[in-house]
């Protein structure tokens, strides 16, 4: 992905419009803001294109309104965060993208920043509109992608905007595409794939991918209870997706192909409600009204160890249901081991993924990663083999 039209430091932008693609879809509620992660990531880079004297147009969406504006899903709050953060003016623009839109991105001065209200508010947007995204394109003279979690869409503000202006990935953007090359092309062997979440089923593209490019495939969370039945062992109450027996033979008899080891785990923590208490269980002494919530010491000590041997490490989604404290243990395990071997050992890590981020918030090693990846979808896509519409779009 190297190809890639990368926006630099040499491109003079003192004094142009600069049209940045950004996805500020932050969790909100009751008009604030409840994480701010998304926004902070791109903050120190706005603040370089103000210290340029650029114009600087912004565009996000936030939320699914479906190309009707919903007032839950305005980005006031955004534009709140950014005249707070941003040491200069910020206008927020709420109308049709027009004579008008072009009249206020051109009256901007040197460093000040024009907010376009949530995109997705126009139809034309998710129709990849010809004409809508021309019409975008005149906002600005130059247009910088640095949305790489929305880059697997083909709607107007990420795909044919790029056909009307002169269009670059942001550094951001860069980063993510650099870090799948990690972990699909030029990886530092042995690489470990940890991957977690509920269902198999999304994730089977992404499985098989990793079957033949890693060398260990470590699989938790409640996905891994497919998996443990599959091997003829009771997994009780707990959490399994129906007719996934085909997937995991395939997931199976292709690692067997490519020499990659399928880790599942060997012990684990179970309570017979959400809310109960923890109780660790050999794999044998599942009850039936058991539910399966964690991984347990034994498996722990069986990542840790993998994870001592590699090179390269990807983790994406938490080992069990984190949102308990009780059953949150394995998750902040594999992610010490993975931060604290990062750290002291020269270990490549790319951790991402919504929950296993909102597993990561408040704890203190969180950014001892080589790449912490805030781009779900996308990301997963990407490790699938597939090529993304915003992505292709920005090839030299």
């Amino acid at each position: 992905m190297s190809n890639l039209k990368i926006f630099s430091e040499n491109i003079k932008i003192n004094s142009k419009r600069v049209i940045v693609r950004l996805d500020l879809n932050v969790p909100i509620s009751k008009s604030s803001i409840e994480d701010s992660t998304r926004i902070e990531i791109i903050e120190p880079f706005i603040k370089k294109l103000i210290e340029k004297k650029a114009k600087i147009i912004l565009i996000s969406h936030l939320g699914r309104p479906k190309g009707k504006v919903v007032k839950e899903l305005s980005l006031n709050p955004i534009f709140d965060y950014l005249q707070k953060s941003l040491n200069t003016k910020v206008y927020f623009y709420k109308d049709n993208i027009d004579q008008k839109a072009i009249d206020a991105s051109n009256n901007l001065k040197q460093g000040e920043v024009l907010l376009i209200e949530n995109i997705r508010f126009f139809k034309e947007e998710e129709d990849d509109n010809e004409n809508f995204a021309k019409n975008l394109s005149k906002l600005g003279d130059f247009y910088i992608n640095e949305a790489f979690s929305c880059s697997h869409r083909r709607q107007a503000s990420l795909h044919k905007i790029t056909n009307y202006i002169d269009s670059y990935g942001g550094p951001l953007l860069d980063k993510e595409t650099q870090s799948i090359n990690l972990i699909i092309k030029n990886k530092k062997k042995p690489v470990t794939s940890i991957i977690g979440g509920s269902k198999v089923s999304t994730k089977i593209n992404v499985l098989l991918n990793l079957s033949k490019n890693t060398n260990n495939l470590i699989i938790v969370g409640a996905m891994a209870n497919n998996f443990l039945k599959f091997n003829g062992y009771n997994v009780g109450a707990s959490l399994l997706e129906k007719g996934t027996e085909d997937i995991i033979k395939s997931i199976y008899s292709s690692s067997e192909k490519n020499n990659c080891n399928v880790i599942i785990p060997i012990d684990c923590i179970v309570s017979n409600n959400l809310n109960g208490l923890p109780k660790p269980k050999t794999l044998n002494e599942i009850k039936s009204e058991d539910i399966i919530l964690d991984i347990g010491e034994k498996t722990i000590e069986l990542i840790n160890k993998t994870v001592e041997l590699s090179k390269t490490v990807f983790w994406n989604g938490p080992a069990g249901y984190f949102e308990n404290k009780n059953f949150s243990k394995g998750t902040l395990s594999i992610a010490k081991k993975i931060s604290s071997d990062t750290d002291t050992k020269s270990l490549i890590s790319i951790v991402g993924g919504g929950d296993t981020i909102a597993a990561l918030k408040n704890v203190e090693f969180r950014k001892v990663f080589t790449h912490l990846s805030t781009a779900g979808g996308a990301f997963l896509e990407s490790i699938e083999g597939k090529e993304l519409p915003g992505i292709k779009v920005l090839k030299k």
